[in-house]
Parts: C-alpha cells; structure tokens; sequence
C-alpha cells in the first residue's frame, strides 16, 4: 500500500482522505517508512517530528470530516526558515542549530488550520542564502536524479523530498529564485505567487516582500490545491490578500488556454548554457498544439542585476546586521559578503534601486497587456556538481558574485509577478530542465492554467517520484 500511495498525486490522496478509505496516521506511518529508505542518501528531511504530527493527525481525526479543512489531513513538511512551534528551527546556521520556537509562523498556523500535518523541516542553507543547499548544521542535501549533483535551493530539501516520494506537497520560500530553481533541478513544479497571496509573520519590517512564501508539489493542479490552502487574508500580516472568490484549483483545471505567449531565453540580461536554451525553447513552442502564438520578447529589464544586488543586501542588512556584530564567526562568507555590502548601501542607492522596481513593474503590467504569458528557462544552468557553492560562470562569462546566475529568475521578483517552474524536459544525460511561467501581477491563476494546459501537453507528468540514482 504505502508503495501505491507514494506514487498517488496528492488531490487524489486527500480524496481519499475525505473519503476515509485512508487516514493521517496511515499517511504518516507511510512517510515514516519512505524516509527511512530513502533520506539517507538525499538529506532532504533532517529534522522529524512525528509524534508531534501523529498528536495532531489524532485530534483532526476527531473532527467531522467536513470540517477538517482543504488539506483533510495531509501530511506537509515546513521549510527549516519558519517556526513551527515545538520544532528545531535552525535556519541552516550554527547560531540557531539548538532553537525550538514556542510559537509557529502565521503561516503554520493557518495550513494546520486547513488540515495540513507537519511532521519534517526540510533542509536550506543557511539564512536560505545561496542557490545550493548546504549548511554546517546538517551538511548538503543531493539530487536525486543524481547524487553527485546539486538539488539547488534554497528550498532544495523540499523539492527532494517531493520528487523521492518523502512528500506528496511541500512548503517553500522565494526570493531570487528559492522555490522555481529547485523545482527545475529536481523535476517538480514550484510557485513564487503573487505578494501578499500567503500570509506570513512579518519579521525585521512589515513591507518586505522580496521574498514570498509558495507551494511546491510534483504537479500542477497539486501546487494549486495547496495554494488554496496556504492563502487568505490575515490582520497579523497587513499585506496578505484574501482568498479568490474561484479557487486556484479549479483555475488549474479550467482548461483556459493562453491566446499569446512570449519567450525569451534570456530576458537580455544573462548568459544561459546552450542545451537549456533548446530545451526550454522546444517546451515553449508546443504551446502552439493548444492553439497559442509565440513569439520571441521580453519587458526591458535591464536594472535587474543592479536593483536586486541593492534590495537584497539592503534585507540582509535589516535582518542580519546584529548577527554580524555578534556571531560573525559563525556566519557563513557569502552571508558576511551580504550584509556588508548592505550597510555600506547610501540612501541614494536605495533610492535608485526603488525607482528601478518600480520602473520594471510598470513595464511588466503594459508586457502582459500583449502577451499572456512569458516563458524563459528557469535556471541557466542543468544541476551543477554539489561541491560547487555556486555557479561561477555559464557559457563562457564569469560571474561577479554569487547570486547573478540567478538573474533570470529574480528579475520576475522585482517585477512584482508571479512565477511557476515546471518540468519540460531532460538534458542528454538524463537531468530535469524547468520552463519558467510567468504573468503579470496578481495574474495567479492565469499563471496556473496556462501551466497546467503546457504540463498535458508535454505529458511528463508521473516523471517523479523517483529513488536517487548514482550516475556512471
């Protein structure tokens, strides 16, 4: 049984959750056994709490079963960023490797409200800096599709868990890429929504919305059941957006095709290695069997590179500044080179950085007055070897830091859209390559339909779960 349901899509598991033909614990015991066969060769999950998640699988079971929410008891890990109150939350740092929070995020507490079960954090680096999970609390967490590779990050513990079959939905966070980039190397789907779309408990300041937290799963309409249930309005968070009136599942299901589509293999603003480019290129064109036209464009942005190394350093400065100060030997040196380049930032960069989003967001919004939706590769790169931190260089330019290779993603967060990665292909040796989908602000679930009618066209759905592989 526990085989069967590992391979069940996760709207088809809470159906039977609702039906009762299986219940939370049952799911639970299945996890459990999963994990043991498999986490020790990935490192997704390294931190479990099932007796916390049996305890709450049993007082959902007591309710009706009406009333015990979208989720009806799956079970969802939690990223190792966010509270889960009683759980180890180490954010991938030594400084917090012994910190169990009291309370959980807003955001825990409103998926356990919809009848989701926590019972693992998934791994990060540290802080979620950096696009390669690894960190010195729980060391690196592999590809599955090959161990030698990157999962990528910074919610690669997430996306692994999902394509081993340790996870049917799983949460994440984006910022520069921290959702769609894992999801492109491991062969899931993963989604920065709108800002706003899921509340959270603000931290370091109320309007910081560079980073969004998302669903993640190994398909479409999955992702957007979970978006169902991680969204809605919140007076704890001011920003939060209330829930739509039509649900993002059934958005995904419509069947709504996208009249005209853009692609660019670059956005103009960075290098991308040859075969992703054809990959992604071919999964674009066969939007043409649902009818669409494609064309080659893209907004002009390109202030990317500058406005995002100005916005993010100017984050790390408000939220790791006392850590510096403090514990700066406990930091790693990409956080360190962050957040001293943000409080060397000068009111006049910060200024210039601002009116350079805004700039990208108004080009963004009059974009998808034409287009429908945008297509580009979701990372420049197939999965790089693990022991590389980062990548240094792609098709021939060598990048001047660490984050830059991840251009063609955060450019659609400083543009204020929302975003999704699916999987559209392999390369010649056998490694998920992710198309990025992208619409304008606010534009969720068009974003979600047009994913989903690409995802039957491409008909790679059911690619994943896998069992990790060692390559030859």
């Amino acid at each position: 049984m526990s085989k069967d349901l590992i391979h069940e899509s996760a709207c088809a598991v809470v159906d039977k959750l609702r039906s009762g033909d299986v219940s939370p614990l049952e799911l639970l015991d299945v996890l459990e056994k999963r994990i043991g066969e498999v986490d020790g060769k990935v490192n997704a999950l390294p931190t479990l709490c099932f007796d916390r998640a049996r305890d709450n699988a049993k007082a959902l079971m007591q309710k009706p079963a009406g009333a015990r929410g979208l989720l009806a008891g799956m079970p969802v890990p939690i990223k190792d960023l966010t509270d889960v109150a009683g759980v180890l939350n180490t954010q991938g740092s030594p400084i917090f490797k012994d910190n169990i929070p009291a309370k959980s995020d807003l955001m825990v507490e409103n998926l356990e409200a919809n009848g989701a079960v926590v019972y693992a954090k998934s791994n990060t680096p540290e802080f979620g800096a950096g696009a390669n999970t690894f960190n010195e609390v729980f060391g690196a967490t592999l590809n599955p599709w090959d161990i030698s590779k990157s999962a990528a990050g910074s919610s690669g513990g997430a996306a692994v868990a999902l394509a081993t079959g340790m996870a049917w939905l799983a949460q994440g966070s984006d910022m520069g890429g921290s959702l769609r980039s894992p999801a492109a190397f491991c062969g899931v789907v993963g989604m920065r929504p709108s800002i706003g779309r899921v509340a959270h408990t603000p931290k370091s300041g109320i309007d910081r919305n560079l980073g969004v937290v998302g669903p993640m799963a190994r398909n479409v309409e999955d992702l957007a059941l979970l978006l169902d249930a991680m969204s809605g309005d919140f007076a704890d968070d001011p920003l939060s957006l209330p829930a739509p009136t039509t649900s993002f599942l059934s958005a995904a299901q419509s069947g709504r095709k996208p009249k005209r589509i853009a692609y660019s293999p670059d956005l103009g603003i960075t290098p991308v290695d040859p075969e992703v480019k054809a990959i992604t290129r071919k999964a674009a064109e066969r939007f043409a069997e649902a009818g669409a036209i494609i064309e080659e464009a893209h907004p002009d942005w390109r202030e990317a590179h500058e406005c995002f190394h100005v916005l993010r350093a100017f984050d790390f400065a408000i939220t790791k500044a006392n850590l510096l100060r403090t514990k700066r030997d406990l930091l790693k040196p990409e956080v360190i080179w962050n957040i001293e380049e943000g409080l060397k930032l000068t009111v006049e960069q910060l200024e210039r950085a601002e009116a350079q989003r805004v700039g990208m967001t108004a080009r963004a919004v009059e974009f998808f007055k034409t287009y429908d939706l945008l297509l580009t590769p979701t990372t420049i790169v197939p999965p790089f070897p693990i022991e590389h931190r980062y990548v240094a260089e792609c098709a021939g330019k060598r990048f001047d830091n660490y984050v830059e290779w991840l251009g063609i993603v955060y450019a659609i967060t400083l543009a204020c859209c929302p975003s999704l990665s699916l999987p559209c292909g392999f390369t010649a040796s056998g490694l998920p390559v992710g198309v990025q989908v992208v619409g304008a602000p606010r534009a969720d679930a068009q974003v979600l339909a047009g994913a989903k009618v690409l995802e039957d066209i491409l008909d790679l759905r059911g690619t994943t779960p896998i069992d990790p592989k060692v390559k030859k």
